[in-house]
């Protein structure tokens, strides 16, 4: 066997796969730079000189902006999985990539309200396809014993990118609309350019003539997606809970700018070093194991932040977060992957990321009411409370929440 052969056996993607995966990732990579930085950054800040507001009516048209976006895509996840179902990949994407492209494209001429509130829901629309897509396309291409891993490596690998067009262009927004525009419009076309190359489907999990009835895959996908739609929105509403209120609480914590920089980057250093190991548990029949020690541990180590430890301890604290982080997120996508049938994946995904976006909404409102009820280590406590109840709800339920490989292990045990 050559190297080259020898390397092709090892990746965790099937044969041929690789590059229609990246394409897919770069499509979903430039959607968020333009998503993150323009409803993140640019437009709460450029909005008045966009359209000729004073202050207070800009920011509440930025904030409505972002709002119906979110809506929007949020509504069009379910949709986007089943038209990928039926349709493919490629096309789907394909869409939601030309339709992102025009919707920006009336934004940036407009300076009416009104006109750039519709751009903003038909932008979201389009971005709807954009994780639905990549993620099916992911799990189909990679080997069952590593799509924990996978999944959930493509979803941090467009990171960077949201972070770089939040930083781009909220640096940008007091230059001229042409230059912030241009930009935006350019990445958004780069993505419809490689919506082109995306595969259409990669492979099926049975031929059609060997499919059962309609009603009956209908059936076997609602008994398995149904115990994941609670999962689904307490994580994402426990996981996101803090986001906003970070650089709020530092100096609760007795700590500086940069010592909250420090924290975090100590959290998301050990959380990306322990994906490997951790990784490797959730993609060996352990995925429901993996899920409920990432919240048991996330929820110990916010607990621990909130009776405000000394400085040594609150690096202890979020190394430990970053554990749990490490594995929560490959144990979902294992959960996920391993639970809904492959012939009608596409479609539930994508209803199951309409509720986890739906948590995701409320995660940074429960905050702010924990904050202003509780006091400072309100939004540590009401975390670790929900990482805990997250948790147990996956021990006391865990005969509807295991995946094809651990009821093979259970069986074979």
């Amino acid at each position: 066997m050559s190297a080259a052969s020898a390397l092709r056996e090892r990746l965790p993607v099937k044969p041929g796969t690789l590059p229609g995966v990246l394409v897919a990732a770069l499509v979903l990579a430039c959607s968020e730079f333009v998503r993150s930085g323009l409803y993140g950054a640019y437009l709460p800040q450029a909005t008045g000189m966009l359209l000729g507001l004073p202050k207070a009516d800009a920011v509440a048209v930025a904030a409505t902006a972002f709002t119906v976006h979110f809506i929007s895509d949020t509504a069009m996840r379910g949709p986007s999985g089943a038209l990928i179902s039926r349709f493919g990949v490629r096309t789907v994407m394909l869409a939601g990539a030309a339709l992102s492209l025009l919707a920006v494209g009336v934004m940036a001429g407009t300076h009416t309200a009104w006109v750039l509130l519709l751009a903003a829901a038909l932008h979201g629309v389009g971005f709807s396809a954009m994780w639905p897509g990549a993620m099916n396309l992911t799990a189909d291409a990679t080997r069952d014993s590593h799509k924990g891993r996978a999944v959930t490596l493509i979803s941090l690998g467009v990171m960077p990118l949201i972070g770089g067009g939040f930083l781009l262009l909220g640096a940008l927004a007091e230059r001229p609309r042409a230059l912030v525009f241009t930009i935006v419009l350019a990445v958004l076309a780069v993505a419809l350019l490689a919506a082109l190359f995306v595969p259409d489907r990669l492979r099926r999990a049975v031929t059609a003539e060997s499919q059962p009835d309609r009603r009956t895959r209908l059936k076997t996908a609602v008994g398995a997606l149904a115990p994941l739609f609670p999962a689904a929105f307490m994580q994402t509403l426990t996981m996101t809970l803090l986001g906003p209120l970070l650089f709020t609480l530092y100096r609760d914590l007795d700590l500086t700018y940069w010592g909250m920089v420090a924290l975090l980057g100590t959290g998301g250093a050990v959380a990306f070093g322990s994906l490997p190991l951790t990784g490797k548990v959730a993609d060996g029949g352990r995925a429901r194991l993996a899920v409920t020690l990432g919240f048991a541990l996330l929820g110990l180590g916010l607990g621990g932040i909130a009776t405000t430890p000394p400085m040594w301890g609150l690096f202890v604290l979020a190394a430990l977060v970053g554990v749990g982080y490490a594995f929560i997120m490959p144990g979902w996508a294992a959960l996920v992957t391993g639970r809904l049938p492959e012939a009608e994946r596409p479609a539930a995904w994508g209803a199951l990321m309409t509720v986890e976006n739906v948590g995701t909404s409320l995660g940074p409102l429960v905050g702010a009411f924990a904050y202003r009820t509780l006091g400072p280590t309100g939004p540590f406590i009401t975390g670790a409370a929900l990482a805990l109840l997250t948790a147990l709800g996956y021990v006391i339920f865990r005969h509807t929440l295991t995946t094809r490989q651990e009821t093979g292990l259970e069986g074979g045990a």
